[in-house]
């Protein structure tokens, strides 16, 4: 689903905060943006981190950027020939080895393993109606990417070689959608893999509701998202899974950005019910939602382009973060604990956290 937001950019800036402490006997936890040069005016909403020291970031106009040195240099790695191709999602597999999609018709995806300096176009749809919304992979080979409805079902392709090919589900395996439900692309994250078989995705629009599968996306189960509904701007825009059964999902509805309501909700039944979240609810509309993998206690982020915030309860509640602007979606790094958040008109931070 289509859909601009509006924010200005930053150049250099640190903020951070000491959080209220976490559980009883640890320090407060500290958290701070550094806004990093990227070199261009193009907007992000595609990003992958692989490490303390590697990520990969996708936009407009056929921009992706990479770093291999924290952030400290963004380089260039466009993709040739294809300027008008808007890249909202990215899968870093290393520090060579990148996918990134472009959404619109004809959609695209783009392949690399030298860093950027080559790119081989692995697919490519051009059929009315086609729009892709994000991707996510199981491990290093398996993955999924999901579009808007196309017949009235739900558009999945799958990938079982690392993204170098391609391939639509049945139909027998692709959600039927109801009358106005969408998925947003708005940061490449309303879809999520965990572990080596289970899959969600949620969705806006006249209803929103998170689809569930056990078995990579070859059969499907649904629950209201109990998040804001009802026009063709609400809905859920990202969801995030800590384990089989702890989830979070936030969106609200990106042209009412300030509104703290209907925009946090949890499960903690791996999806199969979603409730609003009880405590203090983020700052406003969130695009994107990730946590620190593997943290105890779990550090959870989320994003919009009204500001940012954090939780330490599974979501439950949250505590805004100072940030010199608002940003489109985040990512925590596969491996090690650095994270990366980016916006419009070539914004990139990198968020510390410390206790």
């Amino acid at each position: 689903m289509r859909h601009l937001l509006l924010k200005s950019a930053a150049c250099l800036c640190v903020l951070g905060l000491s959080a209220d402490p976490g559980p009883a006997g640890l320090p407060p936890l500290s958290l701070s943006w550094t806004i990093q040069a990227s070199g261009t005016v193009e907007s992000f909403r595609g990003l992958s981190a692989v490490d303390e020291r590697t990520a990969w970031v996708g936009g407009t106009k056929g921009t992706v950027l990479r770093t291999v040195d924290g952030g400290a240099a963004w380089t260039s790695v466009a993709v040739h020939d294809a300027e008008t191709v808007d890249f909202r999602d990215i899968e870093g597999f290393d520090s060579e080895t990148a996918v990134a999609m472009g959404v619109g018709r004809p959609a695209k995806i783009y392949r690399t393993e030298d860093g950027g300096r080559t790119w081989a176009l692995v697919y490519e749809n051009d059929a009315p109606g086609i729009f892709l919304d994000g991707m996510a992979f199981f491990d290093g080979k398996n993955g999924l990417a999901a579009g808007d409805p196309m017949d009235g079902r739900f558009f999945l392709l799958a990938t079982a070689d690392g993204g170098k090919s391609w391939s639509p589900l049945p139909p027998e395996s692709r959600p039927v959608a109801a009358e106005g439900e969408a998925a947003f692309a708005a940061s490449g994250t309303s879809l999520f893999a965990l572990g080596e078989n289970r899959v969600w995705f949620c969705t806006g629009g006249t209803v929103s509701r998170i689809w569930r599968s056990a078995d990579r996306g070859r059969n499907w189960e649904v629950a209201p998202s109990s998040l804001r509904e009802g026009t063709s701007s609400t809905g859920g825009f990202s969801v995030y899974f800590f384990n089989d059964r702890s989830g979070i999902a936030t969106g609200g509805d990106y042209r009412d950005e300030a509104a703290a309501a209907g925009n946090a909700a949890v499960s903690e039944d791996g999806g199969k019910t979603w409730t609003p979240a009880p405590g203090r609810l983020p700052g406003g509309f969130r695009e994107a939602v990730a946590a620190v993998p593997g943290a105890q206690p779990p550090v959870a982020v989320t994003v919009g382009p009204s500001g940012s915030d954090f939780s330490l309860d599974l979501g439950k509640t949250w505590t805004p973060i100072p940030s010199p602007q608002g940003f489109h979606t985040i990512a925590f790094a596969k491996h090690g604990r650095a994270a990366w958040a980016v916006g419009r008109r070539g914004l990139i931070a990198r968020l510390e956290i410390k206790r």
